[in-house]
């Protein structure tokens, strides 16, 4: 369910409205879901859309990138824009820009290599330079870190209990009997694209049975315990991000005044 400004919602409301295919389908997910998501504006709930399509793009990019699979450890980066530090992350160096860092870790991805956690963050960056203008995204995020599950303030990365699963969320998949010489499998972040699909760095785009077929093959000798993909979501800070993107780019949604009717149950308003 949505709500705007203490309204409930449902799609008869939103018109004349240029929804792309994958917007509309992130829309279709929040308005059947029971959870009642709600936004102060019609401006939030439009740049969470178009964000969260961002997120499965970015994450696109990735599955189709020559980006490798591998353990801190072994991480490598394009050196003339990173330092790789001693824990296998990426320190952004001094004098680039942070949009160009970004960039070329899709532009030149034969250079990296890194595990699941941290190719999540870095779809999620991605995707916020894509909707946000360069310059802000650059004072946001000054000397960017990329490590594990290391992140800007300014991302605002929550993660929560529950399966309200949306597209553009990343998702956990479990290992919980892993094979103790592959830790690195104990578990798989990826992006959800709705349709039954999912992106995770080192196991590409595939279906939830072939994450957790994946998944079991890497357990330990003997486990009878199967992988899974547990209830919780991790969400950038859709609401917060959205106070950074210039007025002109945010598309208004259109409310049919004609066939509103407005209920009330208790302290409950409803539009019908």
């Amino acid at each position: 369910m949505i709500k705007i400004a203490q309204h409930l919602v449902n799609n008869t409301f939103f018109i004349n409205t240029p929804f792309s295919e994958v917007q509309e389908m992130i829309l279709k997910a929040l308005l059947e879901e029971e959870k009642v998501y709600a936004y102060d504006s019609q401006k939030q709930l439009m740049f969470e859309l178009l964000l969260r399509e961002k997120i499965i793009e970015a994450a696109k990019l990735l599955a189709h990138s020559k980006a490798k699979f591998t353990i801190f450890q072994f991480s490598r980066c394009n050196e003339r824009f990173w330092q790789r530090n001693h824990l296998g992350g990426f320190e952004l160096k001094e004098g680039v820009l942070p949009s160009a860092g970004i960039n070329d870790i899709f532009e030149n991805s034969h250079l990296y290599a890194f595990e699941c956690a941290t190719a999540i963050v870095i779809v999620f960056y991605k995707a916020v330079l894509e909707v946000l203008p360069e310059t802000t995204f650059n004072e946001l995020f000054a000397n960017l870190l990329l490590y594990d599950w290391h992140y800007d303030k300014d991302l605002g990365v929550k993660t929560t209990n529950g399966d309200d699963y949306i597209p553009g969320d990343c998702l956990y998949f479990k290992n919980p009997e892993v094979n103790p010489e592959t830790p690195q499998w104990q578990g798989e972040n990826a992006i959800y694209f709705g349709k039954g699909l999912y992106y995770g760095h080192g196991i590409g785009i595939r279906t939830k049975e072939v994450m957790i077929e994946i998944l079991n093959t890497k357990r330990r000798k003997n486990a009878t315990k199967s992988a899974y993909l547990l209830k919780q979501t991790t969400r950038v800070g859709f609401k917060y991000l959205s106070t950074f993107a210039p007025q002109r780019e945010q598309v208004r949604i259109f409310l049919n005044p004609a066939h509103l009717v407005i209920g009330k149950i208790g302290s409950a308003t409803f539009l019908y």
